[in-house]
C-alpha cells in the first residue's frame, strides 16, 4: 500500500485508446476536427452575446457563461488525448493530473449549477413575463453566474480531496484523462467510506440541480400550454426545448459515469462515454443554440454582412 501524495511523484500513464491501436488515426483526425469547431462554435457565440445589443439579455449572458465553460471545458483534456493519441508521450505528471482532475471537475460542476441558473431564467421568462426584467436584473444575473463558479470549484476541491488522500496501487490509469472512477479503481484499501462521501458530494451537484430542473419545466409546460396563441406556444417551446436538449446530454451522460458503483463501472465504456462529454457535447451546445434561436442567427448574418460590405 502506498501514499498518493508521495509515491507517484513521477506521474502516472494514461493507457487512453492504445487498446485499439488501428483506430488511433481516426480518433486523432475526428477529435481535432470536433476540438477545433467547438472553439469556432463557442467563441462565435461569446463574440456575438457582446457585439450585438439585441443579445444583451439574461439568456445569453448565461449562454455565454456556458460557450466560456464548455471551451474551459474541452481544452483541459483534449490537448492531453491529441498528444496521447500520437504516442508522443503517454504519461501525466502528478502535480498535472491532480491540477487536471481538480480543473475538470469544478468545471463540470460549475456547468451542473449553471443549468439550473438558466432553467430560472427560462421560468422567469415563460410564467412571469410581465415582471421578467424586474427579476432578472443584471446585479441577480452576476451574483448567479459567480455563485455557480464558486459552487462548482468548492464541489471539486472536497472531491479532490477525498480521491488525493486515497492510497493508490499502480500507476497506469485506464482512461485518457485524470477522470475519478478511474483513480477509485486504483485504490489499494476499500473505498466504500469514500465512495460514500463522494455519493452524496454528487447527489448535491448532480440530482438536486436535475430535479430543480425538472420542477421549473414542469411550471414552464404549464405555462406554455395556456397560452392560446400556437406561435407564443412555438415560440416559448422553441426557446426552451434548445435548454432542455443541452441539459438532457449533459446530464445523462454525467449521470451515467458519476452516480454508478465503481464496481460495476466499466473503463472501456467509461473512456467512450468520456469521449461523448467532452467532445460531442460542448459541440452540440453553440449548433443547438445556434440553429434553433432566430436572434442568435440574425446576429450572426449581421455581422457577416457587415465584414463583407466593409471588404
Amino acid at each position: 500500500m502506498v501514499s498518493f501524495n508521495t509515491s507517484f511523484s513521477d506521474g502516472f500513464i494514461l493507457v487512453g485508446f492504445s487498446d485499439w491501436p488501428q483506430l488511433e488515426l481516426f480518433f486523432f483526425v475526428f477529435i481535432l476536427i470536433f476540438y477545433s469547431l467547438t472553439i469556432l462554435g463557442n467563441t462565435t457565440i461569446i463574440i456575438l452575446s457582446r457585439l450585438d445589443l439585441r443579445l444583451h439579455t439574461p439568456m445569453y449572458f448565461f449562454l455565454s457563461h456556458l460557450s466560456f465553460l464548455d471551451l474551459c471545458f474541452t481544452t483541459s483534456t483534449v490537448p492531453q488525448l491529441l498528444i496521447n493519441l500520437r504516442g508522443l508521450d503517454r504519461t501525466i505528471g502528478y502535480g498535472g493530473c491532480v491540477a487536471q482532475l481538480f480543473i475538470y471537475l469544478a468545471l463540470g460542476s460549475t456547468e451542473c449549477v449553471l443549468l439550473v441558473v438558466m432553467a430560472i431564467d427560462r421560468y422567469a421568462a415563460v410564467c412571469r413575463p410581465l415582471h421578467y426584467t424586474t427579476i432578472m436584473h443584471p446585479c441577480l444575473c452576476q451574483t448567479m453566474a459567480i455563485a455557480s463558479w464558486l459552487g462548482g470549484f468548492v464541489n471539486s476541491l472536497i472531491q479532490t480531496g477525498l480521491v488525493m488522500a486515497m492510497p493508490l496501487c499502480g500507476y497506469r490509469l485506464n482512461h485518457f484523462f485524470c477522470e475519478m472512477p478511474v483513480f477509485l479503481k486504483l485504490a489499494c484499501e476499500d473505498t466504500e467510506g469514500t465512495e460514500a462521501k463522494m455519493f452524496v458530494a454528487r447527489v448535491i451537484i448532480l440530482v438536486v440541480p436535475a430535479a430543480l430542473i425538472l420542477v421549473s419545466y414542469v411550471h414552464i409546460v404549464r405555462a406554455v400550454l395556456r397560452v392560446k396563441s400556437m406561435a407564443g406556444r412555438r415560440k416559448a417551446f422553441g426557446t426552451c426545448g434548445s435548454h432542455l436538449l443541452v441539459v438532457f446530454l449533459f446530464y445523462g451522460s454525467a449521470i451515467y459515469t458519476y452516480l454508478q458503483p465503481i464496481h460495476s463501472y466499466s473503463e472501456s465504456e467509461g473512456k467512450f462515454v468520456a469521449l461523448f462529454y467532452t467532445i460531442i457535447t460542448p459541440i452540440l451546445n453553440p449548433l443547438i443554440y445556434t440553429l434553433r434561436n432566430k436572434d442568435v442567427k440574425g446576429a450572426l448574418w449581421k455581422i457577416v454582412m457587415r465584414g463583407r460590405d466593409s471588404g
